[in-house]
């Protein structure tokens, strides 16, 4: 009889099985994914080691689509990778904040405000791309309490609004403008003017 030495090797890779994957930011602006986010049945007739991925953190800068590779290890050392797409959305609407404000008219009996004179504060994880205002110039037919309407739309298209009270004010005093006038009496001694005899 004789010995001899049988050594089995696993040389085979296993199967690396990926599927898509989406991922919504949270208020934060953060997000992120596991292994089982983007594996879709890997296999191996050995048996699985481990899985990781080489990403699984994302923010803001991160919107729209992302490759990402999953790396499978079977329990002989073998690996085998494949690729996904990661599709992360900013669907969080942006904190639209609002204060209200009190203007003067002038001379000419106008007045006017801009969105920093509404904005108290106005904020979004992945940034703000504009705001504006329903209205934006007063006249003396506004004077007192206006509502206004800030609209704020974040760098990924969501929008919020907020509202707030512009109060109006006509400070300006007339300006008087007379001129003189001669008055006849009357047969009794008596005459009269009007406003209108010295405006």
């Amino acid at each position: 009889t004789c010995s001899a030495t049988v050594t089995v090797e696993d040389n085979v890779a296993p199967i690396a099985i990926c599927q898509n994957a989406t991922v919504v930011l949270d208020a934060s602006g953060n997000g992120s994914i596991t292994t089982s986010d983007i594996d879709n049945g890997s296999n191996d007739a050995c048996g699985i080691a481990s899985m990781s991925l080489d990403q699984t953190s994302f923010d803001c800068s991160n919107v729209g689509a992302n490759t990402v590779t999953l790396t499978v290890t079977d329990n002989n050392g073998n690996v085998s990778t494949c690729s996904a797409t990661v599709t992360v959305q900013d669907n969080t609407v942006p904190t639209a904040v609002c204060q209200d404000t009190t203007i003067q008219l002038d001379a000419s009996g106008n007045g006017s405000i801009t969105t920093s004179d509404i904005d108290n504060g106005s904020n979004d994880a992945c940034g703000i791309a504009s705001m504006s205002l329903d209205q934006t110039s007063f006249d003396c037919s506004n004077v007192g309490a206006n509502t206004v309407t800030l609209t704020v739309t974040d760098n990924n298209g969501n929008v919020s609004t907020c509202s707030a009270t512009v109060t109006v004010q006509d400070n300006t005093a007339p300006t008087a403008v007379c001129q003189n006038a001669t008055v006849v009496l009357d047969a009794s001694g008596n005459g009269s003017i009007t406003t209108s005899d010295i405006d």
